[in-house]
C-alpha cells in the first residue's frame, strides 16, 4: 500500500462538506428527487398529504430555528437539512395521521436525535427513521390506520390494510397487482406508496452524483433474492421491492451522508445488511415490515464498518485505494 495512500486515508463523520452552500445544494438536489413521490401522493391521497408535507417542513425548520436562537449557536436552517427532514417524517407517516402527533415526531427527530447530538453531522442515525420508530412506538394505532387511496373506487371503507399486511395476514388473492405497487394505488405511508415516483428520484440523485449506487442496488438486490429465495416465486420477490418502504429507504435514508459508511466496502455490507434485517421481520418478525428497524441497527453498525472497511483498504483490498 503506497504510503501517500495510507497517510491520506482518514475516515471520519459525514458529510465532508466545505461550505454551507454545497450544504445546502446537495439537501436541495434530494428535496427536488423527492418532488415525484410528493406529487404522486397529493394525486394518490389527495390534498391533505400536501399539508401534512408543510407541517412537518415549517415545524422542523422552526425547532431547528428556535433550539439554534436558545443555545446561540450559528442558524443552520439554511442548509435544507431540517426541511429535508421533515419531508421525510411526512413521507413516513400515513397521509391521515394527526398533525400534533406529526409535529411531536418533528420535534424529536431535529432536537434529540440531531441537535443534542451537535447538528448536521454528528447524529448517530437517520432522524427521519428514528422519528418513525419513535411515532410507531408511541402511537401505535394511528401508525397502523391506512387511508384508502381517492382511487379505490366506490367503497364505504375509509381506512385499509397495507400490501404487506395483507401478505403477512395470509391474504394474497388481496393483494394489490405489480403495477399497482408500481403506481402507488394502495395503503401505505404518505410517501412510499408510489416506487416508480420513488426510483424516477433515486435515479435522478445517483446520475447527479449526489448518492452512490451501492447502498440503494444492495438493498434492493438483497430484498430481491431473499425475497427470491424464500418464496420460490420471481413475482413476489418483486413484490417485496415494490412494498412498503424498501424505495424509500434505500434511495433516500439508507444513503444518509452521517450515518452510512464511506467506503464502497462498509457501503455494500450496509446495504445487504439492510435489506436482510428488512425481509427477517417481514416473513419472520412479528411486523410485517422492517425498513426502518433494519436502516437504525445498521445506522448504529456503521462506526464499526467504516473501522473494517478501512483496514481492508489498508490491507490492499482495492487496487490503488479504488
Amino acid at each position: 500500500m503506497d504510503k501517500k495512500f495510507h497517510d491520506n486515508l482518514i475516515v471520519s463523520s459525514a458529510p465532508h462538506i466545505v461550505t454551507e452552500s454545497d450544504t445546502t445544494r446537495l439537501m436541495g438536489s434530494v428535496l427536488l428527487a423527492l418532488l415525484p413521490a410528493l406529487l404522486a401522493s397529493i394525486y394518490i391521497f389527495g390534498p391533505r398529504a400536501l399539508i401534512l408535507a408543510i407541517v412537518c417542513v415549517a415545524s422542523s425548520v422552526l425547532f431547528e430555528y428556535v433550539f439554534n436562537l436558545i443555545t446561540h449557536k450559528k442558524q443552520t436552517v439554511g442548509d435544507l437539512s431540517a426541511a429535508l427532514t421533515g419531508l421525510l417524517i411526512a413521507f413516513n407517516v400515513p397521509a391521515n395521521f394527526p398533525f400534533w402527533q406529526a409535529i411531536l415526531g418533528c420535534l424529536f427527530a431535529i432536537v434529540v436525535v440531531k441537535q443534542l447530538f451537535g447538528g448536521i453531522g454528528r447524529n448517530f442515525s437517520n432522524p427521519a427513521i428514528t422519528a418513525r420508530i419513535f411515532l410507531f412506538i408511541s402511537f401505535s394505532a394511528n401508525m397502523s390506520t391506512w387511508p384508502v387511496t381517492r382511487l379505490a373506487g366506490s367503497t364505504d371503507a375509509v381506512t385499509g390494510p397495507t400490501p404487506l399486511a395483507l401478505y403477512a395476514e395470509g391474504s394474497k388473492d388481496q393483494i394489490p397487482g405489480l403495477l399497482q405497487l408500481l403506481l402507488g394505488f394502495h395503503g401505505g405511508s404518505t410517501g412510499e406508496v408510489c416506487a416508480i415516483a420513488l426510483l424516477i428520484g433515486g435515479i435522478y440523485l445517483i446520475a447527479r452524483k449526489v448518492i452512490s449506487p451501492i447502498i440503494p442496488c444492495a438493498f434492493i438486490g438483497t430484498v430481491f433474492v431473499f425475497g427470491l429465495i424464500a418464496t420460490g416465486s420471481v413475482y413476489w420477490a418483486f413484490f417485496h421491492v415494490l412494498s412498503g418502504g424498501v424505495m424509500l429507504g434505500a434511495f433516500f435514508m439508507a444513503t444518509d451522508y452521517v450515518t452510512t459508511p464511506k467506503l464502497p466496502l462498509g457501503q455494500l455490507c450496509f446495504g445487504i445488511g439492510c435489506g436482510l434485517i428488512t425481509m427477517c421481520i417481514r416473513l419472520y418478525g412479528s411486523y410485517p415490515e422492517g425498513v426502518s428497524f433494519s436502516i437504525l441497527l445498521m445506522n448504529l453498525c456503521t462506526p464499526l464498518l467504516n473501522n473494517l472497511s478501512y483496514k481492508f483498504y489498508l490491507k490492499g483490498g482495492f487496487e490503488d485505494g479504488k
